[in-house]
């Protein structure tokens, strides 16, 4: 064991900045640093990841809190009919060190479950310390050594395990160096943390916590008497204590999170609505504000693009992005054999691949959507990457079949390993960053934010954070609003037939026709995004309205 590292206190290779003393623990159960470093699985990994690369360039008093995952996510490949097949790879790293910092917890039946603490320094990839919790210990017993294999495991009692792996575990590290006077959940994840740290005398006061979205997966419900069983709380709870958690028989993460935190934030302005709505029947609205998810540009934006837009030499950035757009082509045909060509408009969709965001929106009328590949003059290249849960076989479903649509098109492709490398490439490389939630579903979304600082135009649904940004025709393309309240059947048509027109109609032929005005929206588009959703602003608030406010 270690114990000579400086960073098992609490210590940052500077003198945090005045307006940001106070000492924060930023939990979440992922963080996208590096494409080396394979603790995420997307979105929220990467904002996580910007959120600590900020802090540290502003020199604030944070740390972040999280797991070391064994396996990570899982690296996506192919079938050998090129569908999509999960792989599971022991993952290790040279760099992170050995803190010498090993708390013990009860999980279940196990009141010796042990938990060490490793910490990626500040000077590895530029962001504040961060503490990587795991169990695989040799005096853990085999199950307690698999808690934390996988990130977002698909068995229930292994995630409610890694929830106290994370939660009560990560508490008891951050008491270890020093503690801190505010404790952050970034998702209702680590939520064992709020219950440890009031039974031991912290004041909620110093509790605050972020919701990321409306959907049922990221607001989990499980039965409580089982959580009391495993050591959720901490400690267990009486019958009368336990029901006061409890909705029915179930614990809500997300309302005992609010219920137990001082504040709490949406992710957006239009996602504060929503979650204020969802919550009122509890009477936890007045809680939520809404602190906008936001990137950080200079990890996220192609250096030469950047010079090129801040000297406003509209021809360099055309070359610069044309040599881009052949990078990203190179990957294409690595991947599946398709040659596509860089004076083409291309149109890239990426992210987590999910029912709710549409991802075959573009092939719901399938006779039209052959007719706009073969529109005569304004030719068109799609590419769509994004990892579904291993598990959501409908999800894969849908990753298989446009799999197998691309096969017969030659315009058409789809690519596996939907990481940071391969996610900056796509950005990169594209035109046209395409967004298809159903509206009032998508609560942020932050890839739009990366495409269009690096000259990528948004097509989008009116969604996440697209309301605070886009001016249509201006800066970005957007597609009239639906009611959501219609059923889903009328939404997705609506939708698609939008999508269409404004691809026919307004985006095609302005690429073809008018590139000097295309270039005016790709360079407004930039202006636009940066400074007000680079995450130096995200996490300057914070600090000014969560954590000192």
């Amino acid at each position: 064991m270690n114990t000579s590292s400086q960073y098992a206190t609490w210590h940052h290779p500077y003198k945090p900045a005045r307006k940001y003393n106070k000492r924060v623990a930023y939990f979440s159960m992922e963080f996208g640093i590096d494409q080396g470093l394979k603790i995420y699985s997307g979105g929220l990994g990467f904002l996580a990841g910007s959120h600590l690369r900020s802090a540290y360039d502003l020199k604030q008093n944070m740390i972040g809190v999280g797991i070391l995952w064994k396996y990570g996510y899982y690296d996506q490949g192919r079938a050998e009919d090129q569908t999509m097949a999960p792989h599971r790879t022991h993952k290790r790293y040279s760099f992170l060190e050995d803190t010498g910092i090993e708390v013990r917890i009860a999980i279940g039946g196990n009141p010796d479950v042990r938990v060490r603490a490793y910490v990626l320094k500040p000077e590895i990839f530029g962001t504040v310390p961060l503490y990587l919790l795991s169990t695989d210990l040799p005096d853990n017993d085999y199950l307690s050594r698999t808690i934390t294999d996988n990130l977002y495991d698909s068995n229930e009692d292994t995630r409610i395990s890694q929830n106290i792996v994370l939660g009560i575990g990560g508490a008891k590290v951050v008491q270890a160096l020093g503690g801190a006077e505010k404790y952050h959940l970034n998702e209702g994840h680590a939520l064992p943390a709020f219950y440890h740290l009031k039974n031991n005398g912290i004041d909620p006061s110093q509790f605050v916590f972020t919701t990321h979205t409306p959907e049922q997966g990221g607001n989990v419900v499980r039965n409580g008497y089982h959580l009391n069983a495993r050591g959720f709380f901490g400690r267990t709870l009486t019958g009368p204590e336990l029901q006061r958690e409890l909705v029915g028989d179930g614990l809500n993460y997300t309302v005992s999170a609010l219920r137990l935190a001082q504040k709490a934030n949406a992710v957006s302005k239009l996602h504060g609505e929503v979650a204020r709505s969802m919550w009122k029947p509890f009477n936890l609205d007045h809680k939520i504000s809404h602190i906008t998810n936001a990137q950080h540009p200079g990890f996220w934006t192609d250096d030469a693009l950047e010079k090129a837009f801040s000297q406003k030499k509209v021809r360099s950035f055309q070359n610069r992005k044309k040599e881009l757009k052949k990078e990203l082509f190179k990957e294409v045909l690595d991947q599946t054999g398709t040659l596509l060509d860089p004076d083409v408009l291309t149109v890239v969709w990426a992210r987590r691949f999910a029912a709710y965001k549409r991802p075959d929106l573009l092939l719901y009328d399938f006779p039209r959507f052959l007719n706009l590949l073969q529109r005569p003059g304004q030719p068109l290249q799609i590419i769509w990457a994004g990892k579904p849960y291993p598990k959501d076989y409908n999800a894969i479903n849908t990753f298989n079949r446009l799999v197998e649509v691309s096969r017969d098109l030659p315009n058409l492709a789809v690519l596996t390993g939907y990481e940071i490398a391969l996610s900056r490439t796509l950005k990169c490389g594209s035109d046209i960053w395409l967004n298809t939630p159903r509206i009032t579903r998508e609560a942020s979304g932050t890839s739009g934010m990366t495409a269009a600082m690096n000259g990528s135009l948004n097509l989008s649904i009116n969604d996440g954070w697209i309301p605070e940004f886009a001016q249509h025709g201006k800066n970005a393309f957007v597609l009239p609003s639906v009611d959501a309240g219609q059923p889903i059947s009328v939404q997705d048509e609506l939708d698609s037939q939008h999508l269409y027109s404004m691809l026919e109609n307004e985006v095609l032929p302005m690429y073809y026709n008018d590139p000097k005005r295309w270039m005016e929206l790709v360079f407004e588009a930039k202006s636009a995004v940066d400074p007000q959703f680079s995450s130096h602003r995200m996490a300057e608030q914070y600090y000014k309205e969560l954590y000192n406010g």
